[in-house]
């Protein structure tokens, strides 16, 4: 068969170069935009690219330059398995973006406190090109933030978002609507049924938490009237203090029909409910799979978990730093984290 062929796997710039028939100096100055090549050249070398498919291998661009990346991911201390996953898979991400010439280091925090978080993003080394961080939507932190951005460090928020902050991305769900999710699902397993609803969540000083409340509320109360949802309860995420709460809350509420955890600290709701004998009665719809969640789920104390995926989550907010500080784009349908719904019936 008659026409050029080229080597099998990955073109290089040397296969464009032949291709165009033109120097390797000048693919290289076509290839990085830089001036100095006339327009039909860049044409050529353009239609060489097209057809042999070359595509740039930007770590080693970045090797060759020696040029590294190094990202901060301030994350909460305690116990909320959700976020030790979420520690998990930051970790994982760290792996795989040391390949391409950047580099992680994992600061824990309590973001409950918005004083310690704005105090570990204001002594943040200047070192790092990005930070990824759970955010409080608060004055201190977005101010924090803010300050970052105007010294070119990159901010994503993580889970929970600083809307108002000059943050650049946000990586989460759609947590308003996670939480009409959580609505519906509630309302549809207690159809038929006139009665109070609790709020379990973990701050409503962040964001997310704050978000699925609403949203929750906003179904419940406009497609859902014969269910009362009673004022939020605020666990700060710790098991003990759920229990307490959740205990507190039957007692006082003989007749309550549901209760939806917006938040963590779920091992104490599930103990409270279990030491009530009413963990088959009140639907308990929650957020996030984890091994205890899972095991709640599987013998009926949980009836549904809203989830979003940690490793998701990390891998994306690498993405995103790098490819802003290395000046490539993002594709914004990879980087969407998606709302899960699991029930008993379809675990992975």
């Amino acid at each position: 068969m008659g026409g050029e062929t080229h080597p099998p796997g990955r073109a290089t710039l040397e296969d464009v170069a032949r291709a165009a028939g033109v120097s390797l100096a000048t693919v290289d100055r076509v290839v990085n935009r830089r001036e100095g090549v006339r327009a039909k050249t860049i044409a050529r070398v353009e239609a060489a690219v097209a057809k042999l498919g070359y595509r740039a291998d930007v770590a080693a661009a970045r090797l060759a330059r020696g040029q590294t990346f190094r990202f901060a991911f301030v994350l909460p201390t305690g116990s909320n398995t959700f976020m030790m996953n979420l520690t998990e898979q930051v970790q994982r991400a760290a792996d795989w973006l040391a390949g391409q010439r950047g580099f992680i280091d994992v600061l824990h925090v309590d973001v409950f406190d918005p004083d310690a978080l704005t105090a570990a993003l204001e002594r943040l080394s200047p070192a790092y090109a990005g930070v990824a961080t759970i955010a409080l939507d608060h004055p201190r932190v977005r101010a924090a933030i803010d300050e970052l951005m105007e010294r070119n460090v990159a901010v994503v928020t993580l889970v929970s978002d600083a809307p108002s902050s000059r943050r650049l991305h946000y990586v989460g769900i759609d947590n308003p609507a996670a939480g009409r999710t959580a609505a519906t699902l509630m309302g549809r397993f207690l159809v038929g049924r006139k009665g109070p609803v609790a709020v379990i969540a973990g701050s409503l000083s962040l964001r997310d938490h704050a978000e699925r409340q609403f949203g929750f509320h906003q179904i419940l109360s406009s497609e859902y009237p014969e269910l009362t949802a009673l004022p939020a309860l605020e666990g700060r995420d710790d098991s003990e203090r759920t229990q307490v709460l959740t205990a507190e809350l039957l007692e006082r509420h003989p007749d309550l029909l549901g209760i939806y955890s917006a938040g963590a600290g779920n091992r104490g709701i599930a103990a409270a409910l279990e030491a009530s004998g009413r963990a088959r009665e009140v639907v308990w719809i929650a957020h996030e799979l984890t091994q205890h969640t899972r095991r709640f789920l599987v013998r009926g104390t949980i009836d549904a978990i809203i989830n979003q995926d940690p490793g998701h989550e990390a891998r994306s907010a690498a993405r995103v730093l790098l490819a802003h500080c290395a000046g490539e784009p993002i594709s914004p349908d990879q980087e969407r984290i998606r709302i899960d719904i699991f029930l008993r019936d379809n675990l992975p």
